[in-house]
């Protein structure tokens, strides 16, 4: 099937148009669209990270902002107030832990703190631009479209460090026990539901939710950084399954990274997020 126009020089053209395999059952449709939804997601981001790129060596000099070089030099006023740039928190007592390598954690550690440094950067930019009258900027837009990705990628990996280093199991009397087994009827089908989510092909995060206005805890999975997180929604336990959180120690064996991470989860940070 296509649809044909007639160019310039009075040439007939066909153009085919795509259509979804009729013969695709349930299955194999859902996976066709997924897949579908998959790409296009992939070259959003890549428009946006080349946008990013390009457009902050200009920010740099001053250029696309209508201002002459040497204005741009000068630090764009900070108002009285106004928050401090982000820190990066110091996480090294994770070292030694059963399970991972220091050198895997060193690795960790150094892309976390990239994200800060990326989350301030992005913030000073946009703080510029909107000085100089440039908020409906196509850099104005590529920067903010770029600050989801890089803040949740720093918070993210936060809750994440701060969930590990535990040695004890989840106390059975604790409040949390308690709202697992009302909400999965046991601790053990809430385990086993959170391992097959961070076992989905794929890269991201796998969240435990609370949703604070019903009570009801969900087991989340968190595609990239910023895609998936239900709005209002209280992260209890996070969990990396990005490439570089396990492969360093366990090559392709997601499995055995997800049993190490269980085995050292901070059961009292967790259930101290509980009510935040």
């Amino acid at each position: 099937m296509a649809w044909s126009k007639t160019s310039s020089r009075g040439m007939k053209v066909e153009y085919p148009i795509r259509k979804t395999p009729a013969s695709l059952d349930n299955h194999r449709l859902a996976a066709y669209m997924i897949t579908r939804r998959r790409v296009l997601m992939r070259y959003r981001r890549l428009i946006g990270l080349v946008g990013f790129m390009v457009m902050l060596p200009l920010l740099a000099c001053g250029q696309g902002s209508g201002d002459p070089p040497a204005a741009a030099k000068e630090k764009t006023a900070v108002p009285a107030g106004a928050p401090k740039p982000y820190a990066p928190q110091d996480f090294s007592k994770l070292k030694g832990m059963p399970g991972f390598s220091d050198k895997l954690l060193d690795m960790h550690f150094t892309l976390y703190q990239g994200y800060v440094k990326n989350t301030n950067l992005l913030l000073d930019q946009l703080q510029q631009l909107a000085t100089q009258n440039q908020a409906g900027s196509p850099a104005y837009a590529e920067l903010k479209r770029r600050l989801g990705w890089e803040f949740d990628g720093m918070r993210l990996h936060e809750l994440y460090f701060a969930n590990l280093g535990g040695k004890e199991p989840l106390a059975k009397g604790s409040k949390l026990m308690k709202r697992l087994e009302e909400n999965f009827g046991s601790f053990d089908n809430w385990a086993a539901d959170f391992k097959a989510t961070g076992a989905m092909r794929g890269i991201g995060w796998v969240v435990l939710y609370d949703d604070p206005k019903s009570g009801r805890l969900m087991n989340v999975w968190i595609n990239e950084h910023d895609v998936g997180h239900p709005a209002g929604g209280n992260p209890l336990l996070v969990m990396d399954v990005f490439e570089h959180a396990f492969l360093t120690d366990y090559g392709l064996k997601r499995g055995d990274y997800i049993q190490a991470f269980f085995q050292n989860i901070n059961w009292p940070e967790v259930e101290a997020r509980l009510g935040k």
